[in-house]
């Protein structure tokens, strides 16, 4: 099941709503203290609801979500103590975490690298569960941040469930820090402001992913897939571009729409990413780009080996390296790791200390050309198919342009216009004009709801139509 799914959008999300205020209800009217309100009823639709959503499409892998959490809840509980085996706690339980990570998405690639190096070794067939790469590291987070007192342990097995299984960030994202939450699992409140934020950003993500996404997916496979045989050199650039936009849409929708899923339940997650193709570095592109990822390697990889006090390049390497094969195991993604990894530290000896003398457009521009062709290296798992596309792209094909590239362009004319607009920060700029220039006054608000409410219906209403059939409509991102 998937957020950009009719079923999801109109049965699933109509029975949580449902059997959620329901359980509110019995909180306030049974379960709660006279000094403090309860949230147990409401947890535990939220959890049930969690395990449905996450058994929808592979049941069998919910039992290794649920052994992964009882794993880490014992160890939390190893951590907390304040004996010489805490840290032998921690040690088991990462060991752990990596070996349920290594074991399901990395067992096969292993097996496929020594087979081609003349060992002679079994491939197993482990379908890869999904989401498992954000859990873990969420599991992960956990027992550090526990492990460093930096969050207080959870000793209810249900509430840690609740934090790692959280249907609106479980498959895909962003990667929720326990101490961003840990309050709130027991003491929130969604106030009618939070409700209406929550469902208008819900909605700008489904925009994303529906209206954007899902249409530039179709130009991007016309000329990466279909066409990859006959690519011209305009074609490579166009389709890789396409792909550029979609990657972006469908991910950074994913995002807003888990934001804004919590934020009506109470729960506040942490922004993911920032107009990352406003950037004037590829230094800054990642820290706009899937922050809570950068921040994960950040906090618990880089500053630990060392960060820019000692080994600074071999830190970025090993980082890079490791940020490759987190999303996905084949070479590209290594190299795809590896080449930004290079680029970023290049950067920090060359641009980054001249970058206020160089002139701004320049800068965008060289950001913009490094991005796109590592996303190239991204999109191709096959070698073959990256040769291809990368002589195509650099002019080393019979065609510079073709009908197809003109019939792309001018056919999606509009739809190009928006995404290039739609990475910018618009809704910032339009909100920062709105109350700069318009009155203060009781029409305001007024003027501001009815805007956010024609615009939420309309884009539900045009994502539903464009649902119907769809046939392209997973995310990029459940897969890693």
């Amino acid at each position: 099941m998937v957020f950009s799914d009719l079923f999801f959008l109109f049965v699933f999300i109509p029975a949580f709503i449902l059997c959620y205020l329901v359980a509110g209800w019995i909180d306030h009217a049974f379960l709660s203290e006279p000094s403090r309100k309860s949230l147990r009823g409401r947890n535990l639709v939220l959890v049930m609801f969690s395990l449905i959503f996450y058994a929808w499409g592979e049941p069998v892998y919910v039992f290794l979500m649920l052994l992964c959490v009882l794993m880490n809840y014992l160890a939390g509980l190893g951590v907390a103590r304040a004996d010489r085996h805490r840290k032998l706690a921690l040690v088991i339980g990462l060991i752990g975490n990596i070996a349920i990570l290594g074991t399901f998405k990395y067992l096969g690639f292993l097996a496929e690298t020594l087979g081609d190096m003349g060992v002679p070794v079994p491939v197993p067939n482990i379908a890869l569960p999904i989401g498992i790469s954000f859990y873990t590291f969420q599991s992960i987070s956990y027992l550090i941040d526990v492990y460093r007192r930096e969050s207080p342990v959870q000793r209810r097995f249900i509430d840690l469930l609740l934090y790692i299984s959280m249907f609106p960030q479980l498959i895909a994202g962003p990667i929720v820090r326990y101490g961003t939450i840990a309050e709130e699992i027991h003491d929130r409140h969604a106030s009618a402001s939070d409700m209406a934020e929550g469902v208008f950003r819900f909605l700008i993500g489904l925009g994303k992913k529906v209206v954007l996404a899902n249409q530039l997916s179709e130009i991007s496979d016309q000329f990466l897939v279909g066409g990859l045989t006959s690519l011209s050199t305009a074609g490579a650039w166009l389709g890789i571009v396409a792909f550029t936009f979609q990657i972006y849409f469908d991910f950074s929708g994913y995002s807003d729409m888990a934001i804004g899923m919590g934020r009506c339940m109470g729960f506040h997650f942490n922004e993911n990413f920032n107009h990352p193709y406003c950037s004037k570095s590829i230094t800054e592109f990642w820290r706009r780009w899937h922050i809570s990822l950068g921040s994960f390697f950040r906090d618990y990889l880089y500053i630990p080996l060392g960060g820019n006090r000692r080994h600074q390049a071999l830190n970025i390497l090993v980082v890079w390296f490791l940020t490759g094969m987190w999303h996905g195991a084949s070479w590209n993604f290594i190299l795809w790791g590896v080449y930004f990894g290079i680029i970023v530290m290049v950067e920090k000896y060359t641009l980054l200390r001249i970058q206020k003398y160089i002139p701004s457009v320049l800068l965008h521009l060289y950001s913009i050309l490094l991005f796109v062709v590592g996303w190239g290296i991204f999109y191709f798992d096959d070698f073959g198919h990256m040769r291809t596309f990368f002589r195509s792209l650099v002019g080393g094909t019979e065609m510079l342009m073709d009908f197809s590239v003109e019939s792309a362009l001018f056919d999606n004319f509009w739809l190009w216009i928006v995404a290039i607009i739609f990475c910018m920060p618009v809704r910032r700029t339009l909100t920062d004009a709105y109350v700069r220039f318009v009155p203060a006054c009781g029409a305001k608000t007024v003027v501001a709801v009815t805007a956010k409410t024609v615009i939420s219906v309309c884009i539900l209403v045009l994502s539903a139509a464009l649902l119907v059939g769809a046939t392209n409509n997973a995310f990029i991102y459940t897969r890693f």
